[in-house]
């Protein structure tokens, strides 16, 4: 039987690069990690992304697979065989497909706009925020999981994002328990997951990245 050759491209503190690796880990799939300099990328993830040239890229076989909610599906079904992350049911597997699109349509330019707002946009883009993630938690409801009580493809697609909690209370103010209690127990059950825990980074490693990056991009300290 072929070994399956797997290469990840990717960025250390990408909340998109670690659904992929999340994925690889649960799915206990080997693999070569590849760190990109996103100011300077590789000539291969230039070859194998020509599209979007950005991370992260699942590289299976020396063939490509780029975006990161279609890596997680491509690696769900290549490894069927064990930890399924769809639903076998149709419908609740297109609702799984809704709520993973919502964190990439809604979360994700909400949060990026609350963490690099101005003061003159800090209120709107709070607000935008908040908005965003409530309806995520009324989503969420009781269930220990979105999808029920399993781990599955919408946990995936928003865990990465809980080593960005401490920017969100230091940018907006707020405490991220009080806003979201469901969330925040949530996202403590996600990891226990050791698939979680080992694949997402330091919170205080990405939060003074995050400072440096907002600095250069305010011009403020």
């Amino acid at each position: 039987m072929a070994i399956d050759e797997v290469v990840l491209l990717d960025f250390w503190s990408s909340p998109f690069g670690l659904r992929a690796r999340i994925t690889l880990a649960e799915k206990g799939i080997k693999y070569e990690y590849k760190e990109e300099d996103l100011r300077n990328k590789s000539t291969l993830l230039l070859e194998m992304n020509p599209v979007h040239k950005k991370i992260p890229v699942l590289i299976h076989n020396g063939k490509s697979i780029c975006e990161s909610l279609n890596i997680v599906q491509y690696i769900d079904e290549v490894w069927s065989d064990r930890s399924p992350l769809l639903p076998s049911d149709p419908y609740q597997r297109a609702q799984a497909r809704f709520w993973a699109d919502y964190v990439d349509k809604k979360v994700f330019p909400a949060q990026k706009k609350l963490a690099f707002a101005t003061k003159e946009e800090k209120e709107s883009a709070e607000k935008e925020f908040l908005d965003a993630l409530k309806l995520l938690e009324e989503q969420l409801g009781d269930k220990d999981y979105f999808g029920g009580d399993k781990f599955d493809f919408v946990d995936i697609a928003f865990a990465p994002y809980y080593s960005f909690f401490k920017i969100y209370e230091i940018v907006g103010n707020f405490k991220m328990e009080e806003k979201f209690p469901k969330i925040c127990a949530w996202a403590k059950r996600c990891m226990q997951k050791e698939s979680v825990s080992m694949s997402l980074p330091d919170s205080q490693k990405v939060l003074e990245f995050f400072m440096e990056m907002r600095k250069n991009f305010l011009g403020t300290e």
